[in-house]
């Protein structure tokens, strides 16, 4: 069977059955549902900084192609 079509089967199970199945099922998948990685505090001010920076217009940006071109260069350099 397709997971598409395994997909559609649970949305419709879950919208017609009991709480207690909805509970029983929560509780089974719970663990896999919860984020596996926590960004560290000075991970998160590097991310939140580099946002900033990107919003105020104070840092280049680049396309696809350019970080593409880029690299490229980088690894021809001896």
């Amino acid at each position: 069977m397709a997971n598409a079509t395994i997909r559609q089967q649970l949305h419709q199970y879950i919208d017609v059955t009991d709480d207690k199945k909805i509970d029983a099922l929560y509780t089974l998948l719970q663990s896999d549902m919860e984020p596996k990685y926590a960004y560290a505090a000075e991970e998160l001010d590097m991310l939140h900084g580099r946002a900033a920076k990107f919003l105020n217009g104070e840092t280049k940006t680049y396309t696809v192609q350019e970080s593409h071109d880029k690299i490229r260069q980088q690894r021809k350099q001896p």
